[in-house]
């Protein structure tokens, strides 16, 4: 018997094992990896929810900026809650700053962790002699230090550079500032929890920012 997705869910606590919803923007069902949770908060504004834990009941949208402007040009909130919502203007940039500090504040823990080797000569000591999950540059990181490192991942083994994905998604400034250092510009992921958190996070900011298809993140 098929199941019947909805647009709208009945809060937190009723999303049980469903791991779809439908989107309100394209009206395609979707995992709900690949979606955001929009709730209307007491003032009649509406809430991004990217934890899914906030209460009432939520309507769900695709994780990228393009279906989140349709959305909200079609009035799609207000049809599937069946009421009038009030939208900031900012609201898809406030999404994009949400989603950045998330997959900052997770980047965080991997270094709590001990998942993270800092530096050019970490980068490349780690590269050798450990799991190394992903690379981090900064956006605006030397090109000769991010070719440099490129090559250093191909000496580590056969296909390295087609396994290691590369992620660019964050500034210098970004950088230095969640892990409260100065000069933050290339670092090695290494294989842990933390770091799967991170990665995935990585994946929905960059879904939100360029829409690209789910197992990319920030690859060059």
């Amino acid at each position: 018997m098929a199941v019947r997705i909805e647009a709208e869910d009945l809060g937190p606590r009723k999303l049980g094992a469903v791991a779809e919803r439908l989107c309100v923007a394209t009206r395609r069902v979707k995992p709900v990896t690949e979606l955001i949770r929009i709730v209307v908060g007491p003032d009649g504004r509406v809430v991004p929810d990217l934890q899914r834990k906030l209460p009432g009941r939520g309507v769900w949208v695709t994780g990228t900026r393009e279906a989140l402007i349709e959305a909200i040009r079609r009035k799609s909130f207000a049809r599937a809650f069946k009421r009038e919502v009030r939208i900031d203007p900012e609201l898809p940039a406030r999404v994009e700053t949400l989603l950045e500090r998330s997959a900052l504040d997770a980047l965080v823990m991997a270094h709590k962790s001990g998942a993270l080797a800092l530096g050019f000569g970490r980068v490349e000591t780690a590269l050798q002699h450990a799991e190394v999950v992903a690379l981090i540059h900064a956006a605006d990181a030397g090109a000769d230090g991010v070719k440099k490192i490129a090559a250093a991942t191909a000496r580590s083994g056969p296909q390295a550079a087609e396994r290691v994905p590369v992620i660019e998604l964050f500034g210098s400034a970004q950088l230095d500032l969640a892990l409260g250092r100065a000069n933050v510009i290339h670092a090695a992921l290494l294989a842990d929890r933390a770091s799967d958190s991170f990665l995935a996070r990585c994946r929905s900011l960059e879904r939100f920012r360029n829409g690209v298809p789910e197992g990319r993140q920030g690859a060059s």
